[in-house]
């Protein structure tokens, strides 16, 4: 095969931590009817991926191996589509349910949406899961004007996505973080409060007249906290929810990725319109996904982590939130 014939993916054999994943070379697949082959330019890392890869989820276990990694891509069409609806050179921004962290994936024309010229490739690769899951909680709990949602983890890819839409739509937005990301959520217009012993009467402090509605991205008794602060069971959703949703938009029945092109769809519109941004946090070559994971896994992350296939530079630069925390 020449270089033109070969594409690099990433696969796993057997389920287990980062060290299964296996960068390997294949041949350049053909798109079949409603497909297209995609050169991807980035494609985003997200924490759901490491819990499939390790096993953790059941809805896996009847997927064969090899297996894939990664949802979320953007790229240039470069072949396939007879029937017109993306052409060569198109630039669009697609999801699957694995095999995203390679140099080219084929792609039902059902997952895929145009990337908009004013979105970034950083922001394009990552946009999918993180963006969705956000989406389609706030669409699910009503959030909009008059209400006062607390979102915890709210500088995380999800948390901080959901927090910028909420406030678009007219809430009152309070973020949960560590204090190291304060400075960034005041900056998107969200009120930091930070974790811990007291939270509940800090909440309170920024929330006299209360809340209606609290999304908890982390995990540590959010349920007690909603319930201390009065908000309806109806309009809480617990790190549990989060990933039940998560699942759901990996599927690859024709419903459930009809419902996550939708949704990318309004988020690609929503980036355009500026009405959130994303913050990328990582930006790594795709063959340093092991790295990208080590960073995503030890929470060092806020925003996003992107790899990207065809970087300038592979040199590794020290990362200003890696000082900050040398420092703490």
């Amino acid at each position: 095969m020449s270089r033109h014939d070969e594409m690099t993916t990433f696969e796993y054999d057997r389920n287990g931590e980062v060290e299964v994943l296996q960068q390997r070379t294949r041949r350049m697949p053909s798109p079949g009817h409603d497909e297209v082959l995609v050169e991807v330019v980035t494609a985003g890392v997200n924490h759901i991926d490491g819990f499939i890869r390790s096993g953790r989820e059941e809805a896996w276990a009847d997927v064969p191996f090899p297996r894939g990694s990664g949802s979320d891509f953007a790229g240039i069409v470069v072949a396939g589509d007879a029937d017109g609806r993306f052409r060569r050179g198109d630039e669009v921004i697609g999801h699957l349910r694995q095999g995203a962290h390679a140099s080219h994936v084929i792609a039902p024309v059902g997952a895929l949406v145009r990337k908009p010229p004013s979105v970034s490739w950083e922001t394009a690769g990552g946009l999918f899961l993180a963006g969705a899951t956000a989406l389609d909680t706030l669409d699910d709990l009503r959030v909009g004007p008059g209400d006062t949602v607390v979102i915890s983890a709210a500088a995380g890819g999800v948390g901080s996505i959901e927090a910028q839409l909420a406030k678009q739509r007219g809430a009152r937005v309070i973020g949960t973080c560590g204090e190291r990301n304060f400075d960034y959520l005041r900056q998107v217009g969200i009120r930091p409060v930070t974790y811990g012993a007291g939270i509940e009467e800090r909440i309170r402090e920024l929330a006299p007249d209360g809340v209606t509605v609290l999304i908890d991205n982390f995990g540590q008794d959010g349920r007690a906290l909603a319930e201390a602060l009065g908000v309806p069971a109806s309009r809480y959703r617990s790190s549990a929810d989060r990933r039940e949703t998560e699942l759901s938009l990996l599927q690859d029945d024709p419903d459930s990725v009809a419902h996550a092109t939708a949704l990318l769809a309004r988020l690609a519109h929503l980036a355009d319109e500026h009405a959130f941004t994303l913050l990328i946090s990582g930006y790594y070559p795709l063959t340093e996904l092991a790295s990208a994971y080590d960073d995503l896994q030890n929470l060092h992350a806020r925003g996003k982590i992107v790899l990207g296939t065809h970087p300038v530079t592979t040199y590794r630069t020290l990362k200003a939130r890696d000082v900050q925390e040398a420092r703490d």
